[in-house]
């Protein structure tokens, strides 16, 4: 599932309850619309915020140097 499923789900979401006058016996497409937007604002924070976490970057560690002077002596 990506970002573009959850930006699917909420335009859909917005057509059924906004761009629709259709009237069904048993479903309440202004509801559903509803959920379908809510579903996919919420999915869309979800996954950006997963997305921010993987793309974390952490920065290189300088290489450690070890003087060992016993091969002086």
């Amino acid at each position: 599932m990506g970002l573009g499923l959850f930006i699917i789900m909420i335009a859909v979401g917005a057509i059924l309850t906004f761009a629709t006058d259709w009237e069904l016996a048993a479903v309440d497409l202004d509801l559903v619309g509803l959920i379908l937007m809510g579903v996919g604002l919420l999915g869309t924070a979800v996954y950006s915020s997963v997305l921010r976490r993987r793309r974390m970057v952490v920065p290189p560690v300088a290489p450690t140097v070890t003087d060992d002077r016993r091969d002086l002596l």
